[in-house]
């Protein structure tokens, strides 16, 4: 029965309570942070640097952490990192009593809205790429803290000589873009000691590693004015292992088997064919490092000039061997001619040639006279081949030796090249070797 009578005056109580709780609940206009935020801002200049005495100097606190290494473009000589960007300063027009307002020591309030330094990177070669963080930290004191990430595009003077053992060091320089020391200085918001050895926000899994960031306080001075900057100098290395076993490991095992190549005789023909295909696999194996060595115009990497090294020993030598296996088969042939005219004699088929003077005499002599002169021409005959195969046999003993000579300065000339091989095969491991352990040694 009384839930009958109680039914149609629910409505009634629930748009009374509803009524209630709107009174009693705080308006956001009538919050004493809203009443704060608005007293800072209501008479406040964003385009005022915010000291009461102009005179006196504004000092911005400057911190960096380095987050990621994203690129390195050796070519173009540019480095894109994403960094964690801090600056602290204070602000003598946005200072309040906690105490007047609800113990409140810290307040958000957007960026647009107040003076901010115009710190810049002066290595910045592409469009800052950042999120859009509107709002800083204001607290009672003044002090303004801003933070943001910044994926920075700057230019880097990149060595790659050694690589994939190369270090390189990139610096980043901030400072004010108009205002002077006088206005506007710089400082450090940690100890320098801290800022070098800070590498708990890199991500270490990227290819390159993070070894410091060391960092220095100087003033430059122009004709409009000194201007305070300060510079922080990145120091990265590569990470080797990757390229030791795709690149460094199969041109070791290339260049040796050009060395072995050099156990070949150097007049064999197998030689030639031997080198030709490994001069094919050098060529093949180039075009395919080129696409993974970096590329830049003021070095060029160690590896790149040992293989240039490499094909011209490669192709001096099958050069030697071709003109070598030439040579030797002009003379082989030269000396397979034989002169056959020596064996064939002057005689006609029908028989011995008779000599001149037996014809000025007639046909008239006796016969022992004339088998007298027969003999005559018979052995002057058999002296005229022996005379041929002589001078054959010292032709074919002078083209031996011209053979032999040849040989001899040919291995002189190979021994030659294969101690100059080993000569710069062995600078080439011991250079290596020492960046290498430089490498590792920091």
């Amino acid at each position: 029965v009384l839930a009958r009578v109680m039914a149609p005056l629910w409505p009634c109580i629930l748009v009374a309570a509803s009524g209630i709780l709107a009174i009693d609940a705080p308006h956001p206009r009538h919050s004493v942070l809203h009443h704060l935020t608005k007293q800072l801002l209501q008479k406040y200049h964003k385009e005022v640097r915010p000291v009461h005495d102009w005179t006196e100097t504004t000092t911005v606190y400057l911190d960096l952490f380095v987050h990621a290494v994203l690129d390195v473009d050796a070519k173009n000589q540019i480095l894109k990192t994403s960094i964690w960007y801090r600056e602290v300063w204070n602000d003598e027009f946005l200072s309040w009593n906690s105490s007047m307002f609800d113990e409140i020591r810290e307040i958000s309030l957007p960026l647009n809205a107040i003076w901010a330094p115009d710190i810049i990177i002066n290595e910045f070669v592409d469009t800052e790429r950042s999120p859009d963080l509107p709002y800083v930290y204001v607290n009672s004191s003044g002090t303004i803290k801003n933070s943001k990430p910044i994926q920075v595009v700057s230019a880097c003077g990149l060595e790659t000589y050694a690589f994939p053992f190369d270090i390189q060091n990139c610096s980043l320089t901030f400072s004010s873009i108009l205002h002077t020391v006088e206005d506007v200085d710089l400082a450090f918001l940690r100890s320098r000691e801290d800022i070098k050895h800070d590498k708990k926000m890199f991500l270490n899994d990227s290819e390159w590693e993070l070894l410091s960031v060391s960092s220095a306080y100087s003033i430059l001075q122009s004709s409009v004015g000194d201007f305070a900057q300060i510079q922080f100098n990145v120091v990265i290395r590569r990470h080797p292992l990757v390229y030791v076993v795709s690149l460094l490991i199969p041109s070791v095992f290339l260049m040796l088997v050009d060395l072995w190549s050099f156990y070949l005789p150097p007049h064999c023909r197998a030689r030639i064919v031997f080198k030709t295909n490994v001069l094919v696999g050098y060529t093949v194996f180039k075009v395919n490092m080129s696409d993974e060595v970096p590329r830049s115009a003021g070095s060029v990497p160690l590896i790149g000039i040992f293989f240039t090294v490499c094909i011209a020993f490669l192709v001096l030598s099958l050069f030697k061997s071709i003109l070598l296996v030439r040579f030797l088969h002009d003379e082989r042939r030269s000396g397979q001619e034989w002169p056959l005219s020596c064996l064939q004699g002057d005689t006609d088929a029908d028989g011995p040639t008779v000599h001149p003077r037996a014809q000025d005499a007639g046909v008239t002599g006796c016969p022992i006279g004339q088998e007298h002169q027969a003999q005559a021409g018979t052995l002057k005959e058999v002296w005229s081949q022996l005379h041929s195969i002589n001078n054959h046999l010292r032709t074919q003993d002078q083209a031996h030796r011209q053979e032999v000579g040849w040989l001899a300065l040919l291995y002189r000339l190979d021994r030659l090249l294969f101690r100059s091989y080993l000569v710069m095969l062995g600078l080439y491991t011991v250079t290596l070797c020492s960046l290498w352990a430089l490498w590792s040694g920091l």
